[in-house]
C-alpha cells in the first residue's frame, strides 16, 4: 500500500513539474528600455482625436485612438498614451500584447467645456533574438484638437484656426491653459529649489518634436536612450499612479502636464508635475554617459 502511495506521489510531482516547466512565462506589464535595433522600424504609429457628431445632455464626445504596426512580430508590443485637456490629465490608455506587430486601442472621452485636447503616445516593442539578446524599437505620436462648445457658436472642432473666430477661441483657451501650467510648474520648481536656468525645459506634450531629431546637445543615439528611459520612468511613476509625500499613491488624472527639465551639463533630467489636489511632484533620472 505504501509503495502505491509513494508511486502516486512521485508521478504527481513529476507531472506538476512538467506542467510548470512548459507553462508560458507570464509577461509583466511594464516598459523596459533595451538598446535600439535600427533594423526594426514601425510601419505606422498614430494618435488621433476626432469630435463625434452626436451630443447628449449638453455634453460632447471625442474619439481618442492609438494605433501602431511594427514591421515584424515582436516578443512584446506596448503602447501607452496620455490625454490632456487644457493642461490637465483627462485620461490614459495602455495596451500590451505578446507575439504581435499590431496594437489598437480606443476611448470615448466626454466633456461639456470648450477645450484644447492634447494626446501623446509612446509605442514600444521588445525584440528577442535566438542568441538571447534583447533589443527595442520605439517611436512617439501625438495629436491635438480644439473643441468649441458654447452657446455663442455651434459645436465644432479644429486643429489649426481657419477663421478669426477660431483664432480668438484658440488665443483665449491657450492663455488660460498657459497661465495654469506656468503657475503650477513654477510652484513645483520653487518647492524643490530647482535652478531653472541650468535646465532646458520641455513639456511632455511637446516631446513629439524630438521624435526625429536629437534633444539639444545630444546625438540621435543618446536621444533614443534618454527618451526610452524617460518613458520607462513615466510609466512606472506617473501612468501607474503618483506617489505622494505621505507614501500614498493617487491616480494621475487631474494632474498637470509633466514638465521635463534636461540638465545643460547632460548629467540628469527632472520631471515635475502637480497632482490634482495641488501637491508638487518631482522625478529624477540620471543620464548614462555615452560609450
Amino acid at each position: 500500500m505504501r509503495k502505491h502511495i509513494f508511486l502516486f506521489i512521485t508521478i504527481f510531482v513529476i507531472t506538476v513539474s512538467i506542467i510548470l516547466l512548459n507553462r508560458p512565462q507570464q509577461v509583466k506589464e511594464s516598459i523596459t528600455f533595451f538598446p535600439i535595433d535600427p533594423k526594426v522600424v514601425f510601419l505606422n504609429a498614430s494618435t488621433k482625436l476626432d469630435l463625434l457628431d452626436e451630443k447628449k445632455q449638453d455634453r460632447y464626445s471625442v474619439a481618442w485612438k492609438i494605433e501602431s504596426t511594427l514591421e515584424r512580430e515582436a516578443y512584446l508590443r506596448q503602447d501607452i498614451g496620455f490625454l490632456f485637456a487644457n493642461g490637465r490629465l483627462k485620461g490614459k490608455m495602455g495596451k500590451w500584447k505578446q507575439n504581435t506587430a499590431y496594437l489598437f486601442q480606443e476611448q470615448i472621452i466626454n466633456d461639456n467645456d470648450s477645450s484644447h485636447l492634447e494626446a501623446v503616445s509612446f509605442h514600444h516593442a521588445e525584440i528577442h533574438y535566438d542568441n538571447e539578446q534583447i533589443f527595442s524599437a520605439q517611436t512617439m505620436s501625438a495629436d491635438n484638437l480644439y473643441v468649441i462648445h458654447s452657446s455663442l457658436s455651434p459645436l465644432h472642432s479644429f486643429r489649426t484656426p481657419g477663421t478669426n473666430e477660431e483664432t480668438e477661441w484658440k488665443t483665449t483657451i491657450d492663455k488660460i491653459t498657459n497661465q495654469d501650467l506656468d503657475s503650477s510648474w513654477t510652484n513645483a520648481i520653487e518647492h524643490f529649489m530647482i535652478k531653472r536656468d541650468q535646465y532646458i525645459t520641455i513639456p511632455l506634450t511637446k516631446l513629439i518634436e524630438y521624435n526625429n531629431r536629437p534633444l539639444p546637445g545630444f546625438t540621435k543615439h543618446e536621444t533614443e536612450r534618454i527618451l526610452g528611459n524617460l518613458w520607462e520612468g513615466l510609466y512606472k511613476n506617473y501612468f501607474l499612479g503618483i506617489k505622494k509625500r505621505d507614501g500614498t499613491v493617487v491616480e494621475p488624472e487631474g494632474s498637470i502636464v509633466p514638465l521635463i527639465l534636461l540638465a545643460k551639463n547632460k548629467s540628469h533630467l527632472l520631471t515635475v508635475t502637480e497632482t490634482g489636489d495641488g501637491e508638487p511632484i518631482m522625478l529624477r533620472q540620471q543620464i548614462p554617459r555615452s560609450r
